[in-house]
């Protein structure tokens, strides 16, 4: 589950994981686009997808659609595991925006019933939450195996990953591991400070890479990152980490 404000790079983690995980463990890994400004697909290479909010909307619509015998719930469930889109070595969902003013409960209480059933198909699920806090007090996620909070090198961004950990306990999230990802530096002479602060496992740094940006200008997806790029090294270094070989 990867959280941070806006603007710190979580979802360019959040693919580069994927990526990262899907070579390793081809077809065990499926993304979770859990942010209404989904990215995470064209990051991915992936281009547009069918979306939660697409699948609720077309039903709300047409009510008839719904079998016989079944409940709207059950029938947006399966139309959700039909409509996951496969990709090399992982498979994508994505949450997308409700149409008109209303709020986003439904949309995440349907996302929370069908990630109960659907972790049990994969080894690895990787949550891009929307920027902020507000996804935590939703609880789409109750609890996760690894909680990663990204932020940059800058006061506020440490600040306000500081509250996202905060708002976690406070919460009774569960994560059994937590992660401090420093990203776009390459120092590390405060990660021990980081980790006792923060209270975290471990803390990672993850140095800015020209391609990145480079790619992002282009809006080409991070799948063009050469093996030697300086940001997928790091990141798939991080993974060896947080994900050690048995």
């Amino acid at each position: 589950m990867i959280a941070g404000k806006g603007g710190v790079g979580k979802t360019t983690l959040a693919a580069l994981l994927t990526l990262y995980l899907s070579q390793r463990n081809p077809s065990a890994v499926l993304a979770i686009d859990a942010d209404p400004n989904s990215n995470l697909g064209d990051v991915l290479g992936c281009g547009q997808a069918a979306t939660v909010a697409d699948i609720i909307e077309e039903v709300s619509k047409n009510p008839e659609r719904v079998p016989q015998g079944m409940g709207k719930d059950a029938f947006i469930e399966y139309r959700i595991h039909e409509d996951i889109t496969e990709n090399k070595g992982f498979d994508l969902l994505v949450m997308g925006r409700p149409e008109g003013p209303g709020c986003y409960c439904y949309i995440n209480n349907v996302l929370r019933n069908s990630l109960a059933r659907l972790t049990g198909h994969y080894g690895y699920v990787i949550i891009d939450n929307e920027a902020g806090l507000e996804h935590f007090s939703r609880k789409t996620t109750r609890a996760c195996s690894r909680l990663m909070v990204v932020s940059d090198a800058t006061g506020v961004g440490l600040r306000s990953a500081g509250r996202m950990f905060e708002l976690v306990e406070e919460l009774g999230i569960r994560a059994d591991k937590r992660y401090l990802f420093v990203n776009k530096t390459a120092a590390k002479k405060d990660a021990e400070d980081f980790k006792k602060r923060f209270r975290v496992d471990l803390v990672l740094t993850i140095p800015c890479d020209e391609a990145v940006a480079g790619l992002s200008e282009k809006g080409e997806p991070l799948t063009g990152l050469s093996a030697g790029s300086v940001m997928r090294k790091a990141v798939a270094a991080a993974g060896e980490e947080i994900w050690p070989r048995s």
